[in-house]
């Protein structure tokens, strides 16, 4: 949390900021000054205006498309900040596409690699919280409720809470932070057991094909590498939530992110052979009744760096917008042959090490890429 009391300040530090996206909270005076000058920025994502007069200031914010709203309360901004917090996290996502993007096989190998380690709980969990208190933007009671009741909750509890081991995993996942992903590599292994444990738990009970939903914003720059891979295979790099509800999908995450003018908003809509994971380990599992947020949009996790084929790309026709779209996939697997072909040579690279040897080389590879 940065505060500024000189405009000029703001503005430097908004225009310094590089990986990241930027909330900002201001005042209707000072908002009404330097809006103009700052709304071009790419890493602001939202302005919130806290004033006493919210008509006056409403004329001059409702043309500005990156102010969300004018509140003369804290606690509606909150809400939104909150809603509009969860909308950015699922639209930075690093997504790979096969044949266009290096990044697609060698994540894919060092997610097998990373799977694959096996250290020491205890060792693990003091590093991540050395680790977390070098950093500055890690808050202290949170790093000892993780040091102190890490074993009392489950992976996916401590995934879905409010906690630093969310925002956190997915900055080391989307941004390939070496150091994040070491630190947390316990907890991906973790993470992934559990929704493994989870599915062998579900399977019985789960129709053998389905589909779910996933609202989310995409990049002009990822849409149009989508639309060039439309019939190959991508891959979402991260843990992946998904929902039974098609109209919480579109209402509350891609219509959203329609309004965003960097951004088109995604439907994705997933048909999912459940015989496809079994094969694989591509698991998933309903998660509502075991998150922190119980009963939460009928809430289906994927482990991280699931791979689908793109099989469908139209237009939602909308009467609020002409930027939002339609994605069909199909989950594929890691036994795809296509995924077999691209990783066939590269395995072979890497045959002669395991464990953290195997995982370091390819990290090499990666930044060499």
């Amino acid at each position: 949390l940065e505060t500024f009391k000189d405009a000029q300040e703001c503005i430097d530090f908004l225009s310094a900021v590089t990986n990241q996206k930027v909330f900002m909270i201001v005042s209707g005076s000072l908002g009404q000054k330097i809006v103009t000058d700052i709304e071009t920025i790419p890493q602001l994502e939202s302005v919130y205006v806290f004033c006493r007069n919210q008509s006056y200031h409403e004329q001059w914010a409702n043309k500005v498309p990156k102010v969300k709203g004018v509140y003369t309360k804290i606690k509606p901004i909150c809400k939104a900040l909150q809603i509009d917090l969860e909308n950015c996290d699922r639209a930075m996502i690093s997504i790979s596409f096969n044949g266009r993007d290096p990044l697609f096989m060698y994540t894919q190998l060092l997610k097998e690699a990373l799977l694959e380690v096996e250290d020491d709980d205890v060792k693990s969990i003091k590093d991540l919280v050395e680790y977390c208190r070098l950093q500055n933007d890690v808050d202290e009671d949170e790093i000892k409720k993780v040091q102190r009741e890490y074993r009392n909750q489950t992976p996916v509890w401590w995934y879905t809470a409010p906690y630093f081991m969310y925002s956190m995993l997915n900055r080391g996942l989307r941004e390939m932070d070496v150091d994040i992903i070491l630190k947390m590599g316990f907890f991906i292994r973790h993470l992934h057991q559990h929704i493994t444990e989870l599915h062998r738990e579900q399977k019985a009970s789960m129709p053998a094909k389905f589909q779910v939903f996933r609202g989310q914003g995409l990049s002009i720059e990822d849409f149009e590498k989508m639309k060039k891979t439309k019939g190959g295979l991508m891959s979402f790099n991260n843990f992946l939530s998904t929902s039974r509800n098609r109209q919480i999908s579109i209402n509350n995450f891609a219509r959203p992110a329609a309004f965003n003018t960097n951004s088109v908003g995604i439907l994705f809509i997933m048909n999912i052979d459940t015989a496809i994971c079994t094969k694989s380990s591509t698991p998933f599992a309903e998660v509502s009744k075991v998150g922190y947020y119980k009963n939460k949009e009928e809430e289906l996790l994927f482990s991280t760096h699931t791979i689908f084929r793109i099989d469908r790309i139209e237009r939602i026709e909308d009467n609020q917008t002409d930027r939002l779209w339609q994605v069909d996939l199909t989950l594929v697997g890691n036994q795809d042959d296509d995924f077999n072909k691209l990783t066939l040579t590269l395995r072979k690279e890497f045959i002669w090490a395991t464990g953290w040897a195997r995982f370091g080389h390819i990290l090499i590879k990666l930044e060499e890429k």
